[in-house]
């Protein structure tokens, strides 16, 4: 079977695309959008989950970000931004890799990133009662303090004023 389209046809198709970046999935932009049911927009409850899991396995595995970056082969920036911003959607390779290491699996684990849409109420619902009983309520830890102290030093440093 061979399609053809017009010159016309694809013109008019990348006039619709714009500046956005090309995509596939529910992270692709539609042109023309149908109306998408509710369950297509994935919870911010399953991303805060998220954060709080890959936190987690990381610390029980005893590792700063920096050593769990080194060790999976992920950016610790990336690590950062996913432990901490619920309105980040890490690429598909990053929660592969992180599957992978946590021996999870990958399907459940990209539902949970937003990478996929849940057919299941269950695990969205676990995963806002994970994410409700694993807010730590403990002291900070004498490394937490000593990083947060060096943290509040940098802050409060004075600039020096820039000659004119």
């Amino acid at each position: 079977m061979k399609l053809e389209r017009s010159k016309e046809w694809w013109l008019a198709r990348a006039r619709c695309e714009g500046d956005t970046v090309p995509g596939a999935g529910p992270l692709a932009f539609d042109p023309v959008p149908d109306q998408l049911p509710a369950a297509a927009v994935t919870p911010e409850e399953n991303r805060i989950a998220f954060g709080k899991f890959v936190n987690m396995m990381r610390r029980r595995q005893g590792l700063s970000i920096e050593q769990f970056a080194d060790a999976s082969d992920l950016d610790a920036r990336e690590l950062l931004v996913i432990e901490d911003d619920l309105h980040y959607v890490p690429p598909p390779r990053t929660v592969f890799k992180l599957a992978q290491i946590f021996n999870v699996p990958q399907p459940r684990l990209m539902q949970l990133a937003g990478l996929t849409i849940a057919n299941d109420q269950g695990l969205s619902d676990e995963a806002v009662r994970f994410a409700a009983r694993s807010e730590a309520v403990q002291r900070l830890s004498r490394e937490e303090s000593a990083a947060l102290e060096a943290f509040v030093a940098v802050l409060s440093k004075q600039e020096h004023p820039r000659p004119t």
